[in-house]
C-alpha cells in the first residue's frame, strides 16, 4: 500500500513554472525568470497547503520541436533534491519522469537520495515519454519504450526497497550483490503512472499506486477511471489507488484582464463549486495552474486559492 493522501478528501497540488517552459502553458514572464522566482513559488505553495508540487523531464529538444516545446526544461532530479531544501511539508512528484532514458540503478540512486534528502516526500511520476530523437541520442530504445518501462518500473521496486543490496532478474535489467545508500525514507516509494492511452492506462492500474492522466477533459475521466479499476479487479490487486486530473486553467478573483476564454474564474465560491465536480467523478487530487503576468501575481493567485479555496473543496 502506498496511497499518499487521506481517502475520501480532494488535494490538489501544482506543476511549478520556470522549469518547463512549453508554449502550452507558459506565461510570458517565465522566460526570464530565475532561480529566485521558482523558490518563492514554491515556498508560497508549500505555505498554503498544496498537496505536492511537480517538476516535468526532458533532456533535449529536437529543433522540430523546440517551438512548441521550447529547450527550457530543469533536470527533474537536480530540481527536486533544490525544493526538498526550501520546502518544508509539500510532496515533491516527478511529473513525469521518462525512466526508459536511464539505466533502473541509476533512476533508482537519484530518487532514493531525493527521498531522504526531503524526509520522504517523493511522489515518483513516470512516463514512457514521446520525442524520438531523445532516446536515439541516449542510445535508449523508443519502439520499445513501453516495454521498457514496464520492466524498469518492475526493477525499480526492487532498487527502491528496504535492501541495501537489492536483486532484480528481467529481459533487459539484471543486478545483485551491488549496495546503494542511503534507502528512501519510505518503506514504498508510491509510483504514479502518466499517460492517458490504452497503454498507459493498463500500466497504471497493474504496476502504480497512482494515475495522472495527460489532458483528460472532465467528460473522459470516468471511463478511464472505471477502466483501471476494472483492470486492477481483473489483475487481483486490491490495493488502494488514487486518480488525477489537471483542471482548466484558475484565476481567483475577477482578473481585470484577458486571462483566457477556457479559464476559470470568480470568488472562491465559484471556483470550488466547478472543482468539486472532480471529486463526483473520482478524481482523489486535481493539479492546477493559475494564470499571472508576473511572479508576484502567482504567488498572491495561490496564497488566495490556499485561503480561501482549498477549505471548500472538501465541504
Amino acid at each position: 500500500m502506498a496511497r499518499v493522501f487521506a481517502e475520501g478528501r480532494l488535494v490538489y497540488g501544482m506543476q511549478l513554472p520556470v522549469q518547463s517552459q512549453s508554449t502550452i502553458y507558459a506565461e510570458p514572464w517565465e522566460a526570464s525568470a530565475t532561480a529566485l522566482d521558482l523558490a518563492e513559488v514554491a515556498r508560497a505553495a508549500d505555505r498554503a497547503g498544496f498537496g505536492y508540487l511537480a517538476t516535468c523531464d526532458h533532456v533535449a529538444i529536437p529543433r522540430r520541436l523546440a517551438g512548441a516545446m521550447s529547450t527550457v526544461w530543469y533536470d527533474p532530479v537536480a530540481t527536486l533534491a533544490f525544493l526538498a531544501g526550501i520546502t518544508e511539508r509539500v510532496r515533491l512528484l516527478s511529473h513525469v519522469a521518462i525512466l526508459g532514458l536511464r539505466h533502473p540503478l541509476l533512476s533508482a540512486k537519484q530518487y532514493a537520495t531525493v527521498d531522504h534528502l526531503s524526509g520522504g516526500r517523493l511522489i515518483l511520476g513516470v512516463g514512457a515519454g514521446h520525442v524520438q530523437e531523445e532516446f536515439e541520442v541516449l542510445g535508449a530504445d523508443f519502439a520499445g519504450r513501453g516495454a521498457v518501462l514496464d520492466e524498469t518500473l518492475d526493477a525499480l521496486r526492487a532498487a527502491l526497497g528496504p535492501e541495501e543490496y537489492p536483486e532484480f532478474e528481467g529481459e533487459r535489467f539484471a543486478f545483485k550483490d551491488l549496495g546503494q545508500l542511503p534507502r528512501p525514507v519510505q518503506s514504498r516509494i508510491p509510483v504514479w503512472v502518466g499517460g492517458s492511452s490504452p497503454a498507459a492506462v493498463r500500466r497504471a492500474a497493474v504496476r502504480g499506486d497512482g494515475w495522472l492522466p495527460q489532458g483528460d477533459p472532465r467528460d473522459r475521466l470516468p471511463a478511464q477511471i472505471a477502466r483501471i479499476r476494472e483492470l486492477r479487479a481483473e489483475a487481483g490487486i486490491a490495493d488502494p489507488v488514487e486518480f488525477g486530473a489537471i483542471t482548466e486553467a484558475l484565476y481567483v478573483g475577477e482578473p481585470g484582464w484577458d486571462t483566457g476564454r477556457r479559464t476559470l474564474t470568480g470568488k472562491a465560491e465559484v471556483l470550488a463549486a466547478s472543482l468539486r465536480e472532480y471529486r463526483a467523478l473520482g478524481v482523489d487530487q486535481i493539479q492546477v495552474r493559475f494564470r499571472s503576468r508576473d511572479r508576484a501575481e502567482l504567488t498572491d493567485q495561490i496564497t488566495a486559492f490556499g485561503a480561501d479555496v482549498g477549505p471548500l473543496l472538501n465541504d
